[in-house]
C-alpha cells in the first residue's frame, strides 16, 4: 500500500530523503505541465528542476490544507513558467511539434494534424492565466473545483472563465467564410 501524500509530506519535512518519493510521484506530471507551457524539452527539464528545488526549500513551511500536494507543485510550476516567460521578454516564437498531447484532445475536435497545430497555436496566443486554465482542465483533466482551488477562484468563476476562453478559441479557429 502506498503512503498518502499527506503522510509522505510530513515525513519529508524532517527526512529529506523522503522528498525523493514525492519527486518520483510528481516529476512527470510537472514536466508535462511545463512542457505544455514552453514547448521545449530542454527548458521543461530545467524548469522542472527549479520547481522541485523551490518545493524542497519551502517544504518545512508547507501546511496541509486539504488541497493535494500536486496542486501546490502546479502552483509553483505556474509561477516558475510565468517568470521564465517574463525573462524571455515576450518571445512569441512557439515551436509546435507533434510531441504535445492533451489528455482530452477530444475537447478540441479536429480532423487533421494541421487543425490540431492551429488549436495549439491559438492556445499559445492566450494570456498565461488562460493557458494555465486550459492546461489544468485538458492537460491535467482537473475538475473546475480543483482548478478553482489552485487559481484562487470559485468553481463558478472557473466555469465562466472556461466558457469564455473556449468561446474565444472557437471564434479564433472558425473559418472566415467562403472566399
Amino acid at each position: 500500500m502506498t503512503e498518502s501524500d499527506e503522510a509522505l509530506v510530513k515525513r519529508a519535512q524532517t527526512d529529506r530523503a523522503a522528498f525523493g518519493e514525492l519527486y518520483q510521484r510528481y516529476a512527470a506530471r510537472i514536466y508535462n505541465y511545463i512542457y505544455y507551457r514552453t514547448y521545449s524539452s530542454t527548458d521543461a527539464e530545467d524548469l522542472t528542476e527549479k520547481v522541485f528545488f523551490q518545493a524542497l526549500n519551502h517544504l518545512p513551511s508547507y501546511r496541509w490544507r486539504g488541497v493535494p500536494f500536486g496542486a501546490w507543485l502546479l502552483t509553483i510550476a505556474h509561477n516558475v513558467v510565468a517568470n521564465w516567460h517574463r525573462d524571455r521578454a515576450r518571445h512569441k516564437t512557439v515551436p509546435l511539434n507533434g510531441d504535445v498531447h492533451f489528455e482530452n484532445e477530444s475537447a478540441f475536435p479536429t480532423e487533421s494534424a494541421e487543425e490540431l497545430i492551429q488549436v495549439r497555436r491559438a492556445i499559445a496566443s492566450l494570456s498565461p492565466e488562460r493557458q494555465h486554465l486550459i492546461l489544468l482542465k485538458f492537460g491535467e483533466g482537473m475538475s473546475n473545483a480543483e482548478i478553482g482551488r489552485i487559481m484562487g477562484r470559485s468553481e463558478g468563476a472557473i466555469k465562466g472563465l472556461l466558457h469564455r476562453v473556449l468561446k474565444s478559441l472557437r471564434q479564433t479557429l472558425e473559418p472566415k467564410g467562403n472566399e
